[in-house]
């Protein structure tokens, strides 16, 4: 067992030099995930098990001053999702690494470089919530390295509760946490947003706790260095860092670490800046929006894109390069997104289908009356059993508007498109 320790006992911890980025990706990406020895002495020892109840509500509040949300794409206050885990009794604890979100590679990047901050923060939130089982539900590619971990974890007596680790499955909607509680229970990643919630009954029926990992690694820091090293980064609204994927029209696309707050234009620096004149961006993920690249002058945070109905989002950055065409990448990933419907629902199943189909005419150039889609968007647009319909409308309508000159072009036959690359990654369709 680890010696007891608590973050307000950390005087002389690394909490100073990690002030400043990157925090979670601190570790050298060359050198191969971090050990557990390497973890302790980067990060120090996380807060002492076994917490009695006033410690847990202390903690509580600590992370509730932090302002840390969720980074799976949601943004939930995590103080409030371990509250309402908290007040319960028989908890269990899931940390979300699913990344369902085909261009995402945050979580596989965090947990590749720093799987112990992730447990770290998992065990943490069970203790803090009262349960004694964590299940790490991670991508396959990462699966050896989160086994690795947790094995080391296990000989080294480290952890007071259990750690299991499980493959995530395949498909877009299966990183929504109740497909990840359904597919670890049944085998099947169906979601479902109807009551009773799962802190009030999810995994095997008793309150769970689904938390994506990278906020999980948040958590594990905040409880080491406090809520107020924790707002150094980022902004009042919005504080810390964030993992961003950036991909695209830029030299170095890969998974960065930044502040929130930070403008788009540096974000994007960081990956080496655009490669050329930009026509638009994809921010958020395929669920995401379409916006112009003006709006690289923005602050990347929630609050500012909400300006033009678009958010953060599952931290992600594609950059479209001038040669590529926006409605020819649209079609191809709401083609994508209709087929990754779990079927549960009429909307979902056979409304996305048909607007993949319109969408995909307009891309093509034959289709010139746009009031069949938008009637579409609106029917289907918050009827389905979870928010993947609502997503996939964001996404069109955002297209739509952004990529508005293109549709006259397309119907006379022209694209702008002249490369022959796809922007955005597309899988194979999964066979059901």
């Amino acid at each position: 067992m680890r010696a007891a320790s608590s973050h307000h006992q950390l005087a002389d911890s690394p909490g100073p030099r990690l002030s400043q980025l990157p925090r979670l990706l601190a570790a050298d990406p060359w050198a191969g995930p971090a050990s557990l020895a390497e973890h302790i002495g980067r990060y120090g020892l996380p807060p002492s098990p076994g917490l009695d109840q006033p410690r847990r509500r202390a903690l509580i509040d600590e992370v509730a001053q932090s302002g840390l949300a969720g980074r799976g794409g949601a943004g939930f206050p995590a103080a409030r999702k371990l509250a309402a885990v908290a007040a319960r009794h028989r908890a269990l604890v899931v940390a979300n690494g699913t990344e369902g979100e085909p261009a995402s590679a945050k979580d596989k990047v965090l947990l590749a470089v720093s799987p112990h901050l992730v447990v770290d923060g998992a065990v943490l939130a069970a203790e803090i919530v009262g349960a004694d089982e964590v299940t790490v539900v991670v991508h396959h590619a990462v699966r050896e390295i989160v086994d690795a971990a947790a094995d080391e974890r296990r000989r080294a007596a480290f952890d007071r509760v259990r750690i299991q680790v499980a493959t995530g499955a395949g498909g877009f909607v299966a990183g929504e946490a109740s497909a990840v509680v359904h597919w670890i229970e049944r085998g099947v990643a169906t979601p479902a947003l109807t009551p009773p919630r799962l802190s009030e009954r999810g995994l095997r029926g008793r309150p769970t706790l689904v938390q994506n990992v990278e906020a999980l690694a948040h958590l594990a820091l905040v409880a080491r260095f406090g809520a107020a090293w924790f707002r150094k980064a980022g902004t009042p609204e919005e504080p810390g860092s964030m993992l961003v994927t950036i991909l695209g029209a830029v030299p170095d696309p890969g998974v960065h670490e930044v502040a929130i707050g930070t403008p788009i234009d540096e974000v994007l620096g960081r990956a080496g800046g655009p490669a050329a004149p930009l026509p638009a961006l994809l921010l958020g993920g395929y669920s995401g929006t379409w916006v112009s690249a003006a709006a690289a002058a923005l602050p990347y945070s929630s609050a500012s894109l909400a300006t033009l109905g678009a958010s953060v989002g599952a931290g992600l950055i594609a950059a479209l390069p001038g040669d590529a065409c926006g409605l020819a990448e649209t079609a191809r990933v709401v083609r994508y997104l209709a087929d990754e419907s779990a079927g549960q629902c009429g909307p979902c199943l056979f409304g996305l289908s048909a607007v993949a189909g319109e969408i995909q005419r307009l891309a093509d150039g034959r289709l010139s009356d746009l009031s069949t889609v938008r009637r579409w968007l609106g029917q289907v647009d918050g009827r389905g059993a979870c928010h993947h319909p609502d997503g996939v409308v964001r996404l069109v309508r955002s297209a739509l508007s952004v990529f508005g000159d293109e549709l006259e072009r397309h119907s006379q036959g022209w694209c702008c498109a002249t490369g022959t690359a796809s922007v955005l990654p597309v899988p194979v369709r999964r066979h059901r």
